[in-house]
C-alpha cells in the first residue's frame, strides 16, 4: 500500500507522523482481519499512544542520568545478602513516592544499594515521574560551583524540581560547613514536597557526626529519616560475581526536569 502525499501531510500536521512508517502494514492487517473502520482507527491510535509512551520513557531515563540503567526485571533476589526482601518488593509499588516519602539503603560496599535505588528510579520513570540520580559528591560540587557565578538559587531549584532524587554514596567523607549547609537546604526544601532516596555505607545513626554542625544535622536528618523507609543490607560484596551491567545512560547536565 502506498500512502498518498496528502495523507502524509495531514498526519504530520496533526503531529501523527509517527504512524506513517507502520501504516501500510496496519492497513494490510486491517483488511485481512476484516476490522471495521472504528476498530482500525483504534488500532492506529493505540500504536501512537504506545510510541509516545516509549519515547517519553526514553526521555525520562536519559534525563535521570543513571549510572546504570537497571530495571525491576533485571534484579536478582536470590543472593547471600541479607535484607527485608518483602519490604523492598513492596517499594516497587511506589506508594511511598506518591506520599512524598523517602527511602534509605544502608550497608557495606557491593551489596546492591545503588542497584536497587536505580531500579526504583527506573520504575518511577516508567510511572511517568521525573527522576534524577547523582552521587552526593557531585551534587555538592555542583552547588559549590554555582556560588562562583551567583547561580546558587537557580542550581538549588533545579535539584528541588525532580519528583524523585536519588542521592548515592552519602557518608564517604566528612562534610565541610558549606557542604553541610547545602545538603541541609536540599533535604529540608524537598521534605514533604517530593521523594528522595539515599544510599550509604554508614548506618543512619552515624550520619549526624558527618555534618559540621550537629544542630543542622539533627534538624535535616530528623525530618528526612522520620518519613523514610529504611532498608539495611548486610553480606558479602556481589560486584565480582554479578553479571555484566546493563548499558549505561549518562547526562552531564544538572538542569531541572521538563514535563513529560
Amino acid at each position: 500500500m502506498e500512502i498518498a502525499p496528502d495523507l502524509v501531510r495531514r498526519l504530520k500536521r496533526l503531529r501523527l507522523g509517527g504512524l506513517v512508517p507502520t501504516l501500510p502494514d496496519r492497513a494490510t492487517h486491517a483488511r485481512q482481519a476484516k476490522l471495521s473502520p472504528v476498530e482500525f482507527l483504534e488500532l492506529l491510535l493505540q500504536d501512537e499512544i504506545d510510541r509516545r509512551d516509549s519515547q517519553g520513557l526514553a526521555r525520562r531515563v536519559e534525563a535521570a542520568s543513571f549510572d546504570e540503567v537497571v530495571t525491576y526485571e533485571q534484579l536478582v533476589w536470590d543472593t547471600p545478602v541479607s535484607y527485608d526482601r518483602a519490604r523492598v518488593r513492596e517499594l516497587f509499588a511506589l506508594h511511598w513516592l506518591a506520599a512524598k516519602e523517602n527511602v534509605i539503603f544502608c550497608g557495606p560496599v557491593g551489596v546492591g544499594k545503588s542497584w536497587f535505588a536505580q531500579a526504583l528510579g527506573h520504575s518511577a520513570c516508567r510511572a511517568g515521574h521525573r527522576v534524577r540520580y547523582t552521587k552526593v559528591a557531585k551534587l555538592l560540587q555542583a552547588l559549590h560551583a554555582s556560588r562562583a557565578d551567583n547561580s546558587f538559587e537557580r542550581e538549588l531549584r533545579g535539584w528541588l524540581a525532580w519528583d524523585l532524587l536519588l542521592l548515592d554514596d552519602f557518608g564517604l567523607r566528612q562534610l565541610t560547613a558549606q557542604q553541610s549547609s547545602d545538603l541541609y537546604d536540599v533535604l529540608v526544601e524537598r521534605d514533604r514536597r517530593s521523594a528522595t532516596v539515599i544510599t550509604s555505607n554508614r548506618a543512619v545513626e552515624e550520619w549526624v557526626a558527618l555534618f559540621d554542625d550537629p544542630i543542622l544535622a539533627n534538624s535535616a536528618l530528623d525530618r528526612f529519616a522520620h518519613r523514610a523507609h529504611q532498608i539495611v543490607m548486610e553480606g558479602p560484596s556481589l560486584r565480582a560475581a554479578r553479571a555484566p551491567s546493563p548499558a549505561k545512560s549518562r547526562r552531564p547536565s544538572n538542569s531541572a526536569p521538563e514535563g513529560g
